[in-house]
């Protein structure tokens, strides 16, 4: 069930409380898809459990809804994919997964190029026809760079892949999403770059791959069923109040922010989205085109109905323009370099020594993780608190 939490019912929780040490086993803090992951494998054991959320849905930042009869991805696209086997199978037991593939294109000065780079997006920059060809002609642009030693993200994507690739693919977009110019960002952002010499345009290697035909909201609906949850409730508002109904509390949200900020703030990168009805069947033809010029200032734009082959006389497209994060901005993408990192571990060894507060997922572990790494993540901390 889903409810609101008002003052007057944590005032007669704190009357409640004083005569009894809790009333959960567990107050879980977000729910999001590991708050729902942890509290229906909880359920399952025979815990009692209460998820409070800050925001008016559940579902975090993979909540869905209908919009002019499109499922429309509020918080920017998410394909499940995975290799693990084990969480193929548990997601695929709240949901019924399409056969969807990502296969995203971008569009840089008017000419459409096959993401991730491989041998449509060759012949497409050069002519060129058969792999040889395209090693070669990559081979020549990062012997002519000549760069030994990158010492920014420029150099270390030139010593990667070449000019060509860089220029068209990659500059305009990496500027765009980190906020500051590419010689100004450093190397190790760019460890590699996806080079395929195959005419393959499915952006992932997992072994299954697929949305839920009805959208993540539903599938987290099934994952929370018989769960208690509470919407439009901050934890942090009223922490002493809230944490005194369980007898340990799951923590979800930003590690900096639970410790109030005692070492300074995490940093991030945020998002913000524009979502539009059109009057039109097909706008782009394709879920999501990207573009790497620097001039425009979106990244991307997804149209929503291709996520699951959707029909009807209209469409529904969002543009995803990345933003510095500020507080009360929702955060994205954690900064993982070294300063940040090693303020997280600061942070990481306080919460090692809470005794009755669990810290899971990308904000509470400062850590980029897709789908299936949080569910995996929620997973193992189950199995290993719950027995």
């Amino acid at each position: 069930m889903y409810f609101a939490l008002s003052r007057g019912t944590i005032e007669a929780q704190k009357i409640f409380t004083k005569g009894n040490r809790s009333m959960y086993d567990y107050l879980i803090v977000g729910a999001g898809l590991f708050g729902a992951v942890f509290a229906h494998e909880a359920a399952a054991a025979g815990k009692s459990c209460l998820v409070v959320e800050r925001r008016n849905h559940i579902g975090g930042n993979i909540y869905t809804k209908e919009i002019a009869g499109v499922e429309t991805h509020m918080y920017g696209a998410h394909i499940f994919h995975t290799s693990n086997q084990e969480v193929w199978e548990y997601v695929n037991r709240f949901a019924c997964f399409n056969r969807y593939t990502n296969s995203p294109v971008a569009l840089y000065r008017g000419k459409v190029y096959n993401m991730p780079f491989n041998m449509n997006t060759f012949n497409r920059l050069w002519g060129v026809v058969t792999p040889a060809e395209a090693k070669a002609k990559i081979e020549e642009q990062i012997a002519a760079a000549g760069i030994s030693q990158p010492k920014n993200l420029e150099e270390q994507a030139l010593s990667l892949v070449g000019r060509d690739i860089y220029e068209t693919l990659v500059k305009g977009y990496t500027e765009k999403q980190w906020g500051r110019r590419a010689t100004e960002l450093p190397a190790f952002i760019i460890r590699r770059l996806p080079v395929r010499f195959t005419y393959d345009n499915n952006y992932f290697n997992d072994r299954f791959q697929g949305i839920p035909e009805e959208g993540y909201t539903k599938m987290v609906e099934r994952m929370l069923e018989g769960v208690e949850v509470r919407l439009g409730c901050d934890y942090l508002a009223d922490r002493e109040a809230l944490s005194a109904l369980a007898k340990t509390t799951v923590f979800t949200g930003m590690i900096d922010q639970f410790y109030d900020y005692r070492y300074g703030m995490l940093e991030y990168r945020s998002l913000r989205f524009e979502t539009e009805v059109l009057e039109t069947e097909n706008y782009q033809g394709n879920a999501v085109v990207n573009y790497t010029e620097y001039e425009v200032p979106y990244t991307r734009i997804i149209e929503h109905k291709h996520f699951v082959f959707g029909s009807g006389p209209k469409t529904v497209i969002t543009r995803e323009y990345p933003a510095a994060w500020k507080p009360g901005d929702e955060p994205y993408y954690p900064l993982n370099d070294e300063k940040n990192n090693a303020l997280y571990e600061k942070y990481k060894a306080l919460a090692d020594r809470e005794e009755h507060v669990l810290f899971g997922g990308r904000l509470a572990q400062y850590k980029y993780y897709d789908m299936h790494h949080v569910v995996a993540e929620a997973l193992a901390l189950a199995g290993k608190v719950l027995g």
